[in-house]
């Protein structure tokens, strides 16, 4: 097998093992699922927004939950590199995610902060897996979180700055 050595870390290009990868793909489930109701609250948002901010906030909303929803396919392909399945039952995905859905109606305001603060859980979750694919040498998993939190970072100080 072929690898990389970079500052006395050694690489792997394939051939991970299960043990190896066990940590990173609990955390890119857990990263899974926080996707998956992040992204049935976005697009409940989508549709229930009302008042001066809709036109604004309700093309934000579909702008977000379209690179929610790459994303998710993205993760959970990324899981199947791995040589394990994907098979997420809703009661799985709820027991699994940190984000929690929201069964009253909320203001825009209210919408924004709850994406913000959904942000954070995120960007935790990323950072975990981030952590996991660092230890085990997967730069590829480690690439792939750091370009979904570029973006996330730049989402954040986006919808930040609409609440001021």
């Amino acid at each position: 097998m072929e690898a990389i050595k970079a500052k006395n870390k050694t690489f792997k290009k394939l051939g991970f093992t299960y043990l190896e990868t066990a940590e990173i793909v609990v955390s890119l489930n857990t990263l899974l699922a926080n996707y998956q109701v992040f992204y049935n609250k976005l697009r409940n948002f989508h549709w229930n927004i009302e008042g001066p901010d809709f036109f604004e906030l309700h093309e934000e909303f579909e702008k977000e939950y379209n690179t929610v929803k790459e994303n998710i396919d993205i993760v959970a392909e990324r899981i199947r590199v791995f040589g394990v399945k994907t098979n997420f039952t809703m009661k799985k995905t709820l027991e699994l995610s940190k984000i929690e859905e929201k069964d009253k109606n909320l203001s825009p305001l209210e919408m924004v902060r709850e994406v913000l603060h959904d942000y954070e859980v995120l960007h935790d979750s990323m950072l975990d897996a981030v952590n996991a694919s660092l230890e085990t040498g997967d730069v590829v998993t480690e690439n792939m979180l750091t370009e979904f939190m570029t973006e996330l970072e730049k989402r954040h100080w986006m919808f930040t700055s609409f609440l001021k």
